[in-house]
């Protein structure tokens, strides 16, 4: 019997509108100008130069900024100029009411405004693809005019553009900005969902994860060592401004984290016979019976912790006993001991085992020694006992949970100037500490691909392998391929063997590279240039192992035009990226990652009408990086905290997923841990974000045959699915407003038992987040469903997941 579920629609919020799409009379249409300042009057009380609700901004080129003493109205406006061109702009936020239409109104004067490689000076609206007309030359004050849809968007950001998506030079003043409501849209949410019309099955890659060697997504999140350059990349007791070493305008002073213990000129740092790397710490004692050496604090200790870990120490026998120990407090019995008298002018490993006592968040690692003579450290480790074959047990657990069924690694950026070679020692110890190409700070290569497959296979996920194409060759990537999945009778399955891996990873995903296109991408070349050194290096690839999967670096636009267009033959799937910041208003937040996968999708089926390389085949989108990315780095570098309103709108993205199965095969959530990642991590705990709530859910528990939703439910999102074997119908519902919601939902063509159960991830706040070590205060509530409810209830800024059971 077909089961119809019908709901009274009982709820609008104040920012559901009230008239319809036919148009505002006269008086409606002359609302308060939402936006902030428009003439520039006001200055700020703090900066008299700066007008109150507008931000400067550069984005290529020298561009000089005024908050000029002339205006169309009144006596100011903002003025933008450069004699060596410039891409820049004035900008500001202002509040309106989505699925409307506005009139963007301003008015720009121009002196001697040239176009080199951009269009002039216009205005646009942030997320809407078309700007307003572009003027250049000499013009007095000029009105433009541009109208738009705010389709989900509740609040925008206006730019008033200097160039344009490229250069400009001479002089152009903006002044008296306005935005007019031209109509809005009365939403009554109702939906149905027909079983019997069902979509391309839901690829389970969507639920991939990517991890890359940047701040504490893999040292320090996912890697159990506790110590900070435990190979001496740096000088001990040296300063070093690691922010500035990459460029990152955020300077942060820091220092080695090794300290000297006893005389300050004990230590010094020896070039010749390192053990790792470039240097060595040589301890020279004072021979009077008291201590020297070095020390790492800061280590965090768990009462009752077991901590296993080694020293490599060389030197003179008379320098002996070396007492190596972990304190957790001032007094002599807060530490844990062993005293080392056997030591050689050879490196040796001394393992240790220790416990400690007390918990604490400054323990120490101390080395010292107490004889006469030299010794050095050559490296040291220390990890929590119950650590996964060096892997973080709190966070394995999590990312078990997590079950995401692929992995890409090892970047990003960070991949354009990897040696993999680096990282391929079985003995980790001797693997050489480097500079990180692409980021701050030290690459330890204690994590490398033997390392990469080996959490793998913990977590029962497969490897996904991105090979360097920005400053590594032709044969460096086919290398990389023979070396992972190549027989015992090749030279590098040889190799492979001997670093203690017989049998072939297996690896079946490969991308060529990473966002090539990039002008901050290590080894960027033009476009034409790059297509034949792909195609090169998929030959060679593919002559290594013809059963891998390729993924070529694609962006929507001219890149991915002329990547399919000239090396469709040399590919199995396309990767594009999109990383969305933090927009004005809560509804277009939300949206913005839905949004940008529809217009990835609509984009490459454009290009499979028009691209003639593309007839006859399947070339489908890897969505490899994907995320929210924006706000203060609280878990180091790019460590950026994700909320409740990320968290529904990784939910939304989720949704246009579904709703484009026929072409979306992969997406990887960039990145997993800490680094703009769905799990962050203090020293000692491990959780989830909301976003990666929301993966963990809908991974675990929604269907994987699509089926079609029809009405009008916006503004909210639905998605249905039936689970492979046809037992469950799964619906996911996303309210983005600030309001209880109940709306009519009809279900055809499907008969249900009425039993099932429901998932509700909701909160009061949009800013609610989870942290390490804290009870959750976003989290999905499991409820039972006992016969079908008349009425289906949104909470306020939710998530709501429904399995119910099919007849």
């Amino acid at each position: 019997m077909k089961m119809r579920i019908t709901l009274v629609s009982a709820l609008l919020l104040a920012i559901c509108f009230a008239v319809n799409c036919q148009g505002l009379s006269e008086t409606e249409a002359k609302q308060e100008n939402p936006v902030r300042n428009p003439s520039f009057e006001q200055s700020r009380e703090d900066r008299a130069d700066r007008p109150v609700g507008w931000r400067r901004r550069t984005y290529s080129g020298r561009a000089q900024f005024e908050y000029a003493d002339v205006g169309r109205t009144g006596n100011k406006s903002v003025l933008i100029s450069s004699e060596e061109g410039a891409d820049a702009g004035w900008s500001t936020q202002a509040p309106i009411k989505p699925y409307s239409r506005y009139r963007l109104t301003g008015w720009i004067k121009t002196e001697n405004l040239k176009a080199t490689t951009g269009r002039g000076v216009q205005f646009n609206i942030e997320g809407i693809e078309r700007p307003s007309k572009a003027i250049t030359g000499t013009n007095d004050w000029t009105k433009i005019n541009l109208e738009f849809d705010s389709d989900s968007m509740d609040g925008l950001q206006i730019n008033c553009l200097y160039g344009g998506w490229g250069f400009a030079t001479g002089k152009a003043w903006f002044d008296d900005i306005g935005l007019t409501l031209l109509s809005t849209t009365e939403l009554k949410p109702e939906a149905t969902i027909d079983a019997s019309k069902k979509g391309e099955p839901i690829s389970k890659y969507i639920y991939g994860q990517f991890i890359e060697h940047l701040g504490r997504c893999i040292y320090g999140g996912i890697w159990a060592e506790m110590l900070e350059d435990r190979k001496f990349w740096y000088p001990v007791n040296e300063a070093f401004d690691a922010a500035a070493e990459a460029g990152n305008p955020y300077r942060v002073i820091r220092n080695s984290p090794w300290r000297i213990v006893g005389p300050e000129d004990c230590v010094k740092m020896v070039k010749e016979n390192s053990y790792v790397g470039e240097q060595t710490p040589q301890i020279k004692l004072p021979g009077d019976g008291k201590p020297a050496g070095i020390v790492q604090s800061e280590l965090p200790l768990i009462e009752g912790k077991g901590y296993v870990g080694r020293v490599v120490l060389a030197g003179d026998s008379s320098a002996a006993p070396i007492k190596v120990n972990l304190v957790w407090g001032d007094k002599p019995a807060d530490r844990d001991s062993i005293t080392i008298y056997n030591m050689g002018q050879d490196f040796k490993k001394f393992p240790f085992n220790f416990k400690s006592a007390a918990s604490t968040d400054n323990g120490r690692l101390e080395i010292i020694a107490f004889g006469r003579g030299k010794f050095k450290v050559g490296t040291a480790s220390i990890m929590p006992a119950d650590n996964i074959k060096g892997m973080r047990a709190d966070t394995i657990k999590l990312l078990k949970e997590l079950d995401s069924p692929v992995y890409r690694w090892p970047g990003g950026n960070f991949v354009s100037g990897y040696d993999w070679r680096d990282g391929i020692d079985p003995d980790r110890d001797k693997r050489p500490p480097r500079k990180n190409p692409a980021w701050t700070g030290v690459e330890h290569n204690d994590f490398g691909i033997h390392d990469f497959i080996e959490f793998c296979r913990i977590l029962g996920t497969e490897p996904m392998i991105a090979v360097n194409t920005g400053l590594g060759t032709v044969e460096e990537t086919a290398e990389e391929v023979e070396y992972a999945n190549g027989s015992t009778k090749t030279q590098l399955g040889k190799l492979r063997a001997k670093n203690g891996h017989p049998e072939p990873f297996g690896v079946k995903f490969w991308c060529v590279g990473n966002e090539m296109y990039g002008s901050w991408q290590l080894g960027n070349m033009p476009l034409e240039n790059y297509v034949l050194k792909h195609n090169k290096c998929a030959e060679a690839m593919k002559n290594a192992d013809p059963t891998i999967k390729l993924i070529a670096v694609g962006a929507v636009g001219r890149w991915s035009e002329m990547m399919m267009d000239k090396c469709a033959d040399h590919m199995d799937l396309i990767s594009e990226h999109f990383y969305c910041q933090e927009r004005q208003g809560l509804l277009g937040h939300i949206s913005w990652a839905a949004e940008s996968v529809k217009g990835i999708s609509d984009a490459h089926r454009r290009y499979r009408k028009e691209i003639d390389a593309l007839k006859g085949k399947d070339i489908r989108i890897a969505l490899d990086e994907w995320n929210y990315w924006y706000g203060r780095h609280v878990f180091g570098e790019l460590g950026t905290r994700y909320f409740l309103k990320d968290g529904l709108g990784i939910a939304k993205g989720l949704h246009e997923y579904f709703r484009n199965s026929d072409i979306i095969y992969m997406a990887n959530y960039a990145q997993t841990v800490n680094v703009i990642g769905c799990i962050k991590t203090s020293k000692t705990e491990a959780e989830f974000e909301t976003t990666g709530l929301v993966l963990k859910l809908y991974r675990k528990e929604f269907g994987e045959i699509p089926v079609e939703v029809g009405g009008k439910p916006l503004p909210l999102d639905v998605a249905a699915a039936l689970t492979k074997d046809g037992k469950t119908l799964t619906v996911s519902i996303v309210n983005p407003l600030t309001k209880e919601v109940k709306f009519p939902l009809e279900i055809k063509n499907i008969k249900l038992s009425g039993n099932g159960k429901i998932w509700v991830m909701t909160g009061d706040d949009p800013m609610a987040y989870n942290e390490p070590g804290k009870p959750r205060k976003i989290d999905f509530v499991e409820k039972p469903v006992s016969g079908i409810p008349d009425k289906i209830t949104l909470p306020a800024l939710s998530a709501t997941l429904y399995s119910l059971e099919v007849k």
